[in-house]
């Protein structure tokens, strides 16, 4: 099937269907992870990130395809979440500038378009790698340019497009060592293909544009239900005991952290017992959940025993109440000099950055990264002249970055990649300070701390000189995991014995919402033994996915 212009309406089908494919491949993205760690959420990044994208552009009422584009953008970069969904974001950014002032497109002016957004996507990288979605979204350029030099036909050049992804994607091995090790290909890249393999059939006709509807199941509109009312029910705030809306579908048996058999009746047993309005469906693959809770971790974690996590959604109901409550007036409240925003997840995280001058929260952190939206509400309502931003993960720090540069408030961006540093970083604020001078001290305190973790391996592989097996016990530090075993005090003895040089000072424990303090006391006993200099702090985290989280400072 030829087609020589895209008009509205076959832009709106190449956006549905581009996000459709994404979201029925979201889990194998995930897959894709280098590391074979319970965390991997870039398959669930850019899903979130694109329906962003989708939705907006599914509610503009515009025929004018330059402007469904500009829609298209300011979805991507509102409910952009970590790297990949950035990078993405800024794909098609670039795209959507590019044709904005285009009622419909042509073979010429797609191709033109996907080139601009690699431009403007490596440009929004402060350290372009070749190897991941960038690589991938030049491929896909270059090959669709080529074609529509000799072709006005945009079947043919977004076939183009997508082969050249494809070829792009296959090379990143070979670019990047670490996937070649592991054997696989980069993850970012192949949530790129998908996309643009939607575009491609959404073109080429090979299915009803309606067919690719976001599937509005009976669940959806119970949980919909269940939750405005619970919401609307509310008479201000105050009553408001359990204020995050949480929802998440759990595809059971498939990389489960326990062996532990579902059981409806237990499972909603024990989450009726950390939260209301709650509302359970399950069948025998898939739990999908509702539930209004101050603990959204504990859910999570929770729903991690008996499976994998393919969506996962927190709301903070306070401020939902605050927008449906339009008819009363805002209290004043004095401006404050310094709002410090911090990601974490675990109510004992939360605390503790509480203690150390956090003024905002957001929930979040591993396979639950916020979305610049998330970011820049939680600015907006930090009351704050200034404010200071602690993603403390790697995969957090574009969307914060991207969040501070749409905002009024000036916003400074400090680079932790881990809660140990996020909480090092703090203690070098000054409340006394401009915001350009705690940007620079708060940075350089990241490097004096070194972050370790200790997780289980989700599946068999290889890294450098470590051979590991499914279920094995494994430690990162900074990132790398260095060692690997069956027994967790000799594993988390050999991490530390890593991280510790003669200016190791202290040595912080975060215990999980999977560990224990008994452990925990095993595990600093161990280090005071082998490491008599060193002192040792025990705090509960509550954190998922990680049991214990070892800092060395």
């Amino acid at each position: 099937m030829s087609v020589n212009v895209i008009t509205n309406n076959e832009f709106k089908d190449m956006i549905r269907m581009g996000s459709h494919r994404l979201g029925q491949n979201a889990k194998f993205v995930n897959s894709l992870n280098v590391f074979p760690v319970p965390d991997g959420d870039t398959g669930t990044n850019m899903n979130l990130t694109f329906q962003s994208g989708y939705q907006s552009v599914n509610e503009s009422t515009s025929t004018h395809v330059g402007e469904l584009a500009q829609s298209l953008s300011k979805g991507l970069l509102m409910g952009a979440r970590g790297n990949s969904g950035v990078i993405t974001s800024q794909i098609f950014r670039g795209f959507g500038k590019n044709i904005e002032s285009k009622e419909t497109l042509t073979a010429q002016e797609l191709a033109a378009a996907l080139v601009a957004g690699v431009q403007t996507a490596y440009k929004a990288v402060m350290k372009p790698v070749e190897g991941t979605i960038l690589t991938v979204a030049r491929g896909a350029s270059e090959a669709a340019a080529n074609v529509a030099k000799s072709s006005d036909d945009i079947t043919q050049v977004m076939l183009a497009a997508v082969n050249g992804a494809r070829k792009a994607l296959a090379t990143t091995p070979d670019l990047l060592p670490v996937l070649k090790e592991v054997g696989v290909v980069d993850s970012g890249g192949q949530g790129l293909v998908f996309i643009y393999e939607g575009f491609f059939e959404a073109l080429g006709g090979n299915l009803e544009a309606s067919e690719y509807q976001p599937d509005e199941t009976e669940m959806d509109e119970m949980l919909n239900a269940v939750h405005h009312q619970a919401v609307q029910n509310q008479f201000s705030n105050d009553d408001i005991q359990n204020g995050f809306c949480t929802e998440m579908m759990v595809t059971l048996g498939v990389n489960a952290t326990s062996n532990d058999t579902f059981n409806y009746d237990d499972f909603r047993n024990y989450l009726d017992g950390i939260g209301d309005s709650l509302l359970v469906v399950a069948d025998d693959e898939v739990v999908k959940v509702h539930v209004h809770t101050q603990h959204p971790q504990k859910v999570f974690t929770y729903g991690r025993r008996y499976g994998e996590l393919a969506k996962i959604k927190i709301d903070n109901m306070r401020i939902q109440h605050e927008t449906i409550v339009e008819d009363q007036p805002a209290k004043e409240q004095p401006q404050i000099d310094y709002g410090i925003i911090a990601v974490a997840s675990g109510t004992g995280l939360e605390k503790l950055f509480q203690s150390l001058g956090v003024t905002t929260i957001i929930s979040g952190g591993q396979t639950m990264n916020p979305s610049t939206k998330d970011i820049v509400n939680a600015i907006e309502q930090s009351n704050a002249k200034r404010v200071l931003i602690l993603p403390n993960n790697g995969n957090i720090i574009m969307a914060a970055k991207q969040a501070g540069q749409v905002v009024d408030i000036p916003t400074a961006i400090i680079p932790s990649k881990s809660i140990a540093q996020g909480m090092t970083a703090l203690l070098s604020f000054d409340m006394n300070a401009d915001l350009e001078q705690n940007e620079a001290n708060m940075t350089d305190a990241l490097s004096t701390v070194k972050s370790g973790q200790i997780t289980t391996a989700v599946r068999d592989t290889e890294i450098g000189n470590l051979k590991i097996n499914k279920d094995d016990l494994i430690g990162l530090v900074d990132g790398d995991i260095v060692v690997s075993g069956q027994d967790l005090l000799q594993v988390s003895q050999d991490m530390v014995t890593k991280m510790v040089d003669e200016d190791s000072e202290i040595v912080t424990i975060l215990i999980g919402a999977d560990g224990s303090q008994e452990m925990a006391e095993n595990i600093s006993q161990n280090i005071v033994t082998a490491f008599p200099d060193l002192e040792t702090e025990i705090h509960n985290g509550d954190q998922p996915i990680y049991p214990y989280l070892i800092s060395v400072e």
